[in-house]
């Protein structure tokens, strides 16, 4: 899998996300700034937090820090496969 499948891959995930249950918005900016934080995180506990603060700024809202984890383990599985297949 190349990086652009990649990212594809991670942004199906991230639009499946909605962290506030609103339904009606769409993260696009979000999404893009997670994938690029995706790139340069290997932890997922680093990735979450990352995560955590893209929404917070975005939307000034809370999100818990274990929501962000949860998701980042998904994210990085991804990245893992990645990185795995030959």
């Amino acid at each position: 899998m190349n990086t652009v499948e990649m990212d594809k891959r991670a942004l199906r995930i991230i639009e499946g996300w909605d962290p506030f249950s609103l339904k009606t918005i769409e993260y696009q900016a979000e999404a893009a700034q997670v994938i690029s934080k995706l790139h340069d995180i290997d932890h997922p506990s680093d990735l979450g937090k990352a995560i955590q603060g893209i929404y917070e700024s975005s939307f000034k809202l809370w999100i818990p820090l274990e929501k962000c984890v949860e998701v980042s383990y998904k994210l990085l599985a991804v990245k893992y496969e990645a990185k795995h297949i030959i």
